[in-house]
């Protein structure tokens, strides 16, 4: 049977658990690891056919989901960035009682543009897909630079991404198309404007994100009045690598704020 790598450390009291992006694993929160736990009891997971999770085929976000709350705690505070922001979004809307609060973190409940809604064009997604069968390194390498581009520390802050997925057993080629369908197809805006009050949720966005673009935090900040939404300044794609310490802040200031 496989089973998710799943790491738990910390002195804190509340349970914060983290939920990496597409094509990582839990080690991309290496950085955070010293200025949370003195606060949290931190959830190190990789998802599902990530990293040292082996031995699960693509899935679909509910899927996901489920098979992350199965290990979880009973209550805890959910951080997913990118990907994982989805997933925990999904966690969030089927078991809202477990959640104490949500925080997204370059995330998007719709990854695809559409119309009305900014975001990655669906081609441009579906050429990922089409390159991954072809070269697999290299597209998830372009994927990664993505990432990082615009910030002043983009280089390091690309190469530590990269360090995170070969130091780690990589995803089958199968899984990271699962991913990608995932961020092409799955929109959420509609069933997280349901979410019951007062579970609180908290939007971090960077600046200079060229994946998921800066309108998106304006767009929902209108559709989602009790929500707030924090963007930093100078970071993109990954905030919390190339601004660990003002990450740091904010997430354990809104939790502090929020929890019961």
């Amino acid at each position: 049977m496989s089973a998710l790598y799943w790491q738990t450390i910390g002195e804190g009291d509340r349970d914060l658990v983290l939920l990496h992006g597409w094509g990582l694993n839990a080690e991309v929160w290496y950085c955070m690891i010293e200025r949370l736990t003195p606060h949290f009891r931190l959830h190190l997971v990789d998802l599902p056919g990530y990293g040292r999770s082996q031995g699960f085929g693509p899935m679909s976000l509910e899927q996901m989901a489920e098979t992350v709350m199965a290990a979880a705690p009973a209550q805890a505070w959910w951080l997913g960035w990118s990907l994982g922001g989805l997933v925990a979004s999904q966690i969030a809307l089927l078991q809202p009682q477990r959640v104490s609060g949500l925080i997204t973190v370059a995330s998007s409940p719709c990854f695809a543009a559409q119309d009305d809604w900014p975001g990655i064009r669906p081609e441009v997604l579906s050429g990922f897909q089409h390159q991954l069968g072809q070269d697999f390194q290299r597209t998830v390498e372009r994927f990664l630079a993505l990432q990082t581009l615009g910030t002043e520390s983009a280089r390091q802050d690309a190469r530590l991404l990269k360090s995170v997925v070969l130091n780690q057993p990589m995803p089958s080629v199968e899984v990271l198309n699962g991913g990608l369908e995932i961020l092409r197809t799955a929109d959420l805006r509609q069933p997280l404007a349901q979410l019951p009050l007062p579970l609180p949720l908290l939007r971090v966005y960077g600046y200079l994100d060229g994946l998921v673009p800066r309108k998106v935090a304006e767009l929902l900040d209108a559709k989602w009045p009790n929500s707030p939404s924090i963007i930093i300044a100078k970071a993109a794609h990954a905030p919390f690598i190339s601004h660990p310490d003002e990450f740091a802040e904010i997430i354990g200031t809104f939790v502090a704020e929020n929890g019961i």
